[in-house]
């Protein structure tokens, strides 16, 4: 725009603003004014202005429209210019980034900026990209699906008329977990299960031989996920293009004609030279902004609840990242919910190292990863933090890189520094050197090593030390991480756990918000509502999350009063958004609903028919008018009488004498017995996939959290381990099996944090199934399949199940205190726990343990003479001295 002459000059005035405006200060500090001009120089030079500037355009049109965006992800963060622009928010300098990880001077190649957009709303930014640069210059990527081995045996299967049974056992056998994926001819050659198959007979034979053959062909075309790509002129005078119709995918509003997208994918864009970007839609982002504008309505003003505090910004970008309560929840365990960390790995990775800082955090994100992780590389880390070993450098003069990774090479940048400092690398050069390590091509790594041990020796350094530091960069840099990226995720990594901690209502149904449509996450996060009391002070039963209601309920979860969720009517199956809507538009314009009949009388029968009505009362969202059972039985009437009287008005129907009928009283509710708890609780999980208003293990909640938690997901990270798990049993079909017509049993259990199915064969079928009946709350004892074929959703195989009402007064558990060497106890503290004790007499010992916070080192003493009742009393008691999270049941 005038007055400036082109883009060049525009970028740099936004670049310079942006940046005192960043940086408070004018002028720039000397540090900031140097990178700064230097990256300006790169991104003029190399003709890169205008991507900047249409970048920093759209995102500035979403911050002003409302819309959230993520504070970068990838190399883009080792940008100035970026975080000028305010395309992304964290400070390279201060973090260490690298601009020639994000734009390499001497190895010119398009920059790659993706940008994370609310997911709910990215659509809009798309729309704002084709409006103003013209719907026929933008179009969306194609990407085209391949026959990976495990789907192109399954269609050569098909066509080959195999069983469908068998061709899916087939495909099972494959490994296709990432960093492990087989080829067809890889598996028939290294796996003997496959390589019999093949050798069996002529037909299997030729199974696999037409699955080679085609294996890696394209197989269909779809749109990219996030790709977009903006030409100077209309699209289809650069790359070929198709349509596709509207609403096919997010982006489209139905008007216009149809979306145009490009028949060549990202990396033919790349090579014709297009503009390409990533639009992605990340629900973390949804969750952070949902959450923060729920404190806004019930508080004013955003602000911390301890000290007072008020932040203004709805991304939480002035929220300090150095408060210790957020970091002692993750070291104790609170990591569910929280981005990047909810895996057990993570978790227990945090808790090993006593996570207490901002960069354990970016550590984490990247050494939680298989390279790392099977060096010993990630042990390694935690080790020197806590002390257990001594921090050393691969050469002097590395401390001021590798200090804050404790002498290890983590990330890729740190690779680029050290090829810098000790070769005389340009920056430039050293991206060169580290792209070599990430490849897989043995000839490239010996060659680019070669030349950097010979660097390092013309610089004056011994060659014992130039050989020590090419093999350290060899093993830990191939698996070095993108610091930019690790740092960008980790902001709201930490964001979302100080929601967490600070409120975690809010929280709490804002994530629950964000995964109304998967079953297993609500079940997840719904049980970690009930678990918030174990490192959350104030909160000793966790959230309360009470049934849907059609007088408080939103389409999302909602918070009411300071502890208590309410239930989304979205996450209810059978009713559809469309009844939804009805209900929330009918409560807007009459108030609330007094009557169930009242209800009814004001929603259009055709948005809510009688199947949805059932699944609401099934749910509870009708509570208020009466009892569930009575609900159901008055549903018949209510519900015709309702279609009767929207038929007559349609008809225009009078009274005989030709006046106004005379409206015909209400149906009242009939009296029938309520629904005992066990038919409560299966309508309510046939309506919403789960309990809700309660659980059959809640009495026995403490004990449960002595055995392993698994379900859902979790199960993926403990395929072949041995499993004790307390769970209700939520369904059972019983089977013959076909080889020798034995009776076994497929069984699906339910805990706090998901769902498992459990496989139980003959002898052990035989002796548990008395115990083993539907709705029976049962510790089981199994182990969770490690067969290939089960990856996606191991079941377990069971060893054994009992009751576990008798599990408390068997002796199998043990009351534990824990406590770490640093910890100042109060002087009367354990006076105070032995009154505990003996007021809360039992079959349980108590044991003390004492340790370093990552588990290794410990004492642990267990009283002989002092044993108590192991129950929620009891723990409550001992917590009031010890503290929130410090007592636990734990077997024996």
């Amino acid at each position: 725009p005038a007055p400036f002459a082109d883009d060049n000059e525009y970028l740099v005035h936004l670049a310079e603003a942006g940046a005192r405006e960043r940086y408070k200060d004018d002028p720039l500090p000397p540090e900031v004014r140097q990178r700064l001009d230097y990256e300006l120089e790169v991104i003029l030079k190399t003709g890169y202005a205008g991507y900047f500037l249409i970048t920093w355009d759209f995102i500035r049109w979403a911050r002003e429209n409302g819309i959230p965006v993520g504070p970068g992800r990838g190399s883009a963060a080792g940008s100035l210019v970026s975080y000028a622009l305010r395309i992304t928010d964290l400070d390279p300098i201060a973090g260490g980034l690298l601009f020639e990880r994000f734009l390499n001077p001497e190895r010119i190649s398009m920059p790659d900026i993706d940008i994370d957009f609310c997911y709910e709303r990215r659509g809009e930014v798309i729309e704002y990209v084709r409006a103003k640069y013209g719907r026929d210059a933008v179009g969306q990527i194609v990407t085209f699906g391949t026959m990976k081995s495990r789907a192109v045996i399954r269609d050569v299967g098909r066509v080959l008329k195999f069983e469908v049974a068998e061709t899916d056992r087939i495909a099972k056998m494959i490994p296709n977990q990432p960093g492990q994926a087989y080829t067809v001819a890889q598996a028939v050659e290294r796996i003997r299960d496959v390589k019999a198959l093949y050798e069996l007979d002529e037909r299997h034979k030729q199974l696999f031989d037409y699955s080679m053959t085609l294996e890696g062909l394209s197989r269909h075309a779809s749109v990219h996920a996030a790709g977009v790509v903006i030409a100077p002129g209309p699209l289809h005078d650069y790359v070929p293009i198709c349509t596709q119709s509207k609403g096919a995918r997010n982006g489209g509003d139905g008007e216009d004609g149809p979306d145009i997208v490009t028949q060549y994918d990202m990396n033919c864009l790349e090579d014709a030279g297009m503009l390409k970007m990533d639009f992605l839609g990340l629900k973390t982002l949804t969750v952070i902004h949902d959450a923060v504008r729920a404190v806004k309505d019930r508080l004013a003003e955003f602000r911390h609840p301890d000290t007072g505090a008020v932040y203004h910004s709805d991304a939480m970008d002035d929220v300090p990242l150095d408060d210790s309560e957020v970091y002692r929840m993750l070291a104790s365990g609170g990591t569910s919910g929280v981005f990047q960390f909810e895996s057990n790995l993570a978790l227990d990775k945090l808790r090993a190292m006593r996570c207490d800082r901002f960069d354990d955090l970016v550590a984490t994100n990247a050494l939680i990863r298989p390279g790392p992780l099977d060096s010993g590389m990630t042990d390694e880390y935690i080790q020197r933090k806590l002390g257990k070993k001594p921090v050393s450098y691969p050469a002097p003069g590395l401390e001021h890189i590798l200090e804050p990774t404790y002498g290890i090479i983590v990330y890729q940048e740190q690779v680029m520094l050290i090829a810098s400092d000790l070769a005389g690398y340009s920056l430039g050069d050293a991206d060169v050197l580290r792209k070599a390590m990430g490849k897989k091509d043995a000839e490239l790594i010996r060659k680019e090593l070669a030349r950097f041990r010979e660097r390092v020796v013309e610089r004056g350094h011994p060659p014992n030390t130039a050989n020590d530091l090419a093999s350290q960069i060899e093993t830990f840099g191939r698996y070095g991480f993108n610091k930019s990226h690790s740092a960008a995720y980790s902001l709201l990594s930490y964001k979302t756990a100080w929601l967490k901690r600070y409120y975690p209502a809010e929280f709490m149904a804002a994530l629950l918000s964000s995964v109304l449509d998967k079953t297993d996450d609500v079940v997840k996060y719904m049980g970690e509502c009930r678990e918030l009391g174990r490192y959350h002070p104030g909160l000793d039963d966790g959230l309360e999350v009470l049934p849907p209601d059609v007088n408080e309920s939103g389409w999302k979860f909602t918070v009411v009063g300071g502890a208590t969720i309410r239930f989304g009517l979205g996450a209810v199956r059978g009713v559809g958004e469309a009844a939804v809507r009805s209900i929330l538009d009918a409560r807007e314009e009459g108030g609330p609903f007094d009557t169930f009949f009242g209800f009814l009388k004001r929603i259009d029968p055709r948005a809510l028919n009688k199947r949805a009505c059932e699944a609401l009362i099934a749910a509870g969202a009708l509570d208020s008018f009466g009892h569930r059972a009575q609900l159901v039985a008055g549903l018949d009437e209510a519900h015709g009488e309702v279609v009767a009287r929207l038929q007559e008005a349609e008809m225009g129907q009078q009274s005989l004498f030709g006046g106004p009928g005379v409206e015909r009283p209400a149906p009242s509710l009939p009296t029938v017995p309520e629904w005992d708890d066990r038919e409560r609780l299966a309508r309510e999980k046939e309506a919403l996939g789960f309990f809700i208003s309660g659980h059959p293990l809640d009495r026995y909640r403490e004990v449960a959290r002595a055995f392993d938690q698994v379900g859902g997901d979790t199960l993926k990270d403990r395929m072949g381990d041995s499993v004790e798990m307390a769970c209700v049993v939520t369904a059972v079909a019983r089977q013959i099996s076909r080889r020798d017509g034995s009776e076994w049993a497929k069984i699906t259990v339910e805990g706090f944090h998901g769902t498992a199915t459990v496989l139980a064969f003959k002898d052990v079928w035989q002796s548990g199934k008395e115990t083993l009946r539907t709705d029976a709350v049962v510790l089981l004892r199994g182990k969770v399949s490690d067969r290939e074929r089960d990856e996606e959703d191991p079941p377990i195989f069971l060893d054994g199940a009992e009751p576990l009402r008798g599990v408390p007064d068997s002796g199998r558990l043990a009351v534990r205190i824990a406590l770490e060497w640093d910890d100042e106890l109060p002087e009367d503290a354990f006076d105070r726990a032995r009154v505990v004790v003996a007021e809360r007499t039992g079959g349980a010992p108590v044991e003390v343990v004492v340790g370093n916070g990552d588990g290794a080192d410990a004492s642990r003493l267990r009283s002989r003479s002092f044993k108590v009742a192991p129950d929620r009393e009891t723990i409550r008691g001992l917590e009031a001295v010890f503290g929130k999270g410090r007592v636990g049941l734990v077997k024996v």
